[in-house]
């Protein structure tokens, strides 16, 4: 599943992607993936093209918070939370502080390919 959702992501140019290992320290899933669209509507076709594969793919219907303003959303597919910003927004909430070591945080938007 971690796999399909980095595709996914990367597949429509998301940004700054982060992969967040949550094994251990979380029960609500087991990674967490954060990235940015350059705009409200990529966020949007982002998360949508995400649910679609995921649907398409997996047979799997996810949850998904805030689509309709594109600033932030939010995709819940039970094993992979998955936040797609808008980088103004995602700046403002810095959840990479909140779930990487210190130490982590600057060298952790490693994973996003130059396009």
């Amino acid at each position: 599943m971690l796999a399909a959702v980095l595709k996914s992501v990367d597949d429509d140019k998301a940004e700054d992607i982060v992969q967040i290992d949550l094994r251990g320290r979380s029960d609500v899933a087991d990674y967490m993936v954060i990235c940015s669209g350059r705009s409200s509507r990529q966020v949007a076709a982002i998360a949508e093209k995400l649910a679609d594969r995921l649907k398409q793919d997996f047979g799997l219907s996810v949850k998904m918070e805030g689509k309709e303003t594109g600033d932030w959303v939010l995709i819940d597919t039970g094993d992979v939370i998955v936040h797609v910003f808008r980088p103004e927004v995602r700046d403002f909430y810095q959840l990479e502080k909140m779930w990487l070591p210190a130490g982590q945080v600057a060298g952790a938007r490693t994973l996003s390919q130059p396009g």
